[in-house]
């Protein structure tokens, strides 16, 4: 009885499961966490560049008339309502270059 015990035991059972478990946490890093961090560093980069005068979108469009350490003022139309909101509520930015360039 003791010998169909052992042969059903499987061989190398630690190993295996490490052998197996290695790749899929590299295949985690590079397909969720690594695009996820360089989107999040392009993102903050693109909050630091932040300056008076650039469009902004995020829920609210208006155009940046002051900025703060973590809010920014913006003038919403139509009625060039004055409004602050943090920095991380902002999603895209256009800056004036840009429109001029879309003009042409």
């Amino acid at each position: 009885m003791q010998a169909l015990l052992i042969l059903q035991a499987p061989g190398g059972g630690g190993l295996s499961l490490v052998i197996m478990f290695v790749p899929m946490i590299a295949i985690f890093y590079f397909l969720l966490i690594l695009p996820q961090q360089r989107k999040q560093k392009k993102w903050q980069a693109m909050l630091d560049q932040l300056k008076t005068g650039d469009k902004v979108t995020g829920g609210l469009r208006g155009t940046i008339i002051a900025l703060k350490d973590d809010a920014i003022h913006l003038r919403v139309p139509p009625d060039n309502l004055r409004l602050e909101v943090t920095k991380a509520s902002v999603a895209v930015v256009t800056t004036a270059e840009d429109d001029t360039a879309k003009a042409k």
